[in-house]
């Protein structure tokens, strides 16, 4: 029996003035409650009750918020990677997760609201990206609509819309403010795994980099060798790399293939390269002008202009009002190599000089040749390996006599004779600064 009850019977036999005076608190107290559940509009109210007691999960949720990149729910069949706020369409929340494709449903959003207590959900609009490659998991975007009149700094995700909330991950929403741009380029790396070690091309890329005009290099780290660290922590605190850990491998099987019937065991393909390029998407989509999807072994070059900023004012005039710029793929086959600038580094420094590719395989007949991008990342909604999913506006395909990616990897085409490749010393023109640069890093780094 609660404490109004107990006065209430006291007060009927005993004193009417008290009793009275009971029925106007409790009449206020009704009055006042429903009233504050109307300000937040349609959903539903998730306050935690306890008896007569409101769990106010606002004040305690601080405790619960997830600084991961990668955060399981407790059913191991969505993994969350980050919040963001999203205000194209309209007011809402784009939860970016990894799911299962048979197993995930429903799912409900739960907003932390600033000017309330205890949480508000709603039911979210679960958006599969369509290019899985055959794998039981893959990227999903959570689409939250935001209540009206709620503030809310933090969300939570969950399959039920009212359940005990103390122990459901919160994720802060991210992107609520953006600032002015403070990158035109920044250049989006997915998941370096194993002992990967080839420095000296790592080095060269990042520097190729910053003479074709990027700010800054994002790279979703799960494994390298102790060599490669090294560099990543040089290029850390020279504040022009960023690395985002991604421990995909704690939490799924993961592929080295890109399709799933090479690897039948695998969940998720490529150590979840699709959603590590989404987050960095969103992650700078109001940091960048622009955001560039290539591998370490990749460079977008420019045929006659010398920087991105150059070649984009062409590539704009040219194809304006375009959400993506998609660059063709050539192979520079690492096995063939030339004499030139054969002693411009040190010999200890292990890896590829890539100013020694300079031929590249031609087109396989009836073959197609992948790409990569630079999008504008304000119109791109998903984005895959080497193509945009879902956007506002269209892509272009990128002649070939204005931009080609240049791709230092193992031959694709094996047996063809050196005769059958095509000349192409493109990269020359930043060999003199290329050289420069590369040595100054790698005498930081104590290679003579």
């Amino acid at each position: 029996m609660s404490i109004i009850n107990i006065i209430f019977e006291h007060s009927f036999t005993s004193n009417k003035k008290l009793y009275l005076a009971i029925i106007i608190l409790n009449i206020i107290f009704l009055v006042s409650y429903y009233m504050s559940l109307s300000k937040l509009g349609a959903g539903q109210r998730g306050q935690t009750l306890y008896g007569d007691v409101i769990i106010r999960v606002q004040n305690d949720k601080r405790n619960l918020i997830s600084n991961n990149t990668i955060t399981p729910l407790e059913n191991n069949k969505i993994f969350v990677i980050a919040a963001y706020y999203d205000g194209r369409e309209s007011s809402r929340v784009r939860v970016l997760t990894i799911i299962h494709d048979e197993d995930v449903k429903e799912l409900y959003c739960w907003f932390y609201c600033m000017n309330d207590p205890g949480y508000f959900s709603v039911n979210a609009t679960i958006e599969i990206h369509y290019q899985w490659f055959g794998f039981p998991y893959g990227p999903a975007d959570v689409v939250c609509p935001e209540p009206l009149n709620c503030s809310s700094q933090h969300i939570s995700i969950h399959w039920s819309n009212i359940t005990n909330p103390s122990h459901v991950p919160v994720f802060e929403i991210k992107n609520r403010n953006p600032q002015a741009f403070s990158a035109n380029f920044t250049v989006c790396i997915s998941t370096m795994f194993g002992n990967q070690d080839n420095i000296l091309q790592f080095i060269q890329a990042i520097e190729m980099y910053r003479l074709l005009g990027a700010q800054k290099v994002v790279i979703y780290k799960n494994g390298c060798s102790k060599a490669m660290g090294r560099v990543l922590d040089y290029y850390v605190s020279e504040g022009f790399l960023e690395i985002v850990p991604w421990p995909i491998d704690q939490f799924l099987k993961t592929s080295v293939a890109w399709r799933q019937s090479m690897n039948p065991e695998s969940q998720i393909g490529y150590y979840g390269q699709l959603s590590a390029l989404n987050d960095c998407m969103y992650r700078n989509i109001y940091k960048s002008r622009y955001v560039i999807f290539n591998d370490v072994d990749e460079i977008i070059l420019p045929r006659h202009n010398t920087t991105w900023d150059e070649m984009m004012e062409v590539l704009e005039k040219t194809y304006p009002d375009k959400a993506a710029y998609l660059v063709e793929n050539h192979i520079y086959p690492n096995n063939i190599t030339v004499p030139n600038f054969q002693t411009a580094f040190p010999k200890n420094v292990p890896g590829t000089n890539i100013l020694q590719l300079i031929y590249y395989e031609p087109d396989i007949p009836n073959g197609f040749n992948d790409r990569k991008m630079i999008v504008n990342p304000r119109e791109v909604i998903h984005v895959s390996v080497h193509s945009v999913l879902k956007a506002y506006k269209k892509s272009v395909f990128v002649p070939n006599d204005i931009v080609r990616l240049h791709h230092g990897r193992s031959p694709k085409q094996p047996d063809l004779p050196r005769t059958s490749l095509i000349r192409d010393t493109t990269i020359w023109k930043y060999s003199s600064s290329l050289i420069t640069n590369v040595n100054k890093v790698l005498r930081q780094l104590n290679y003579h």
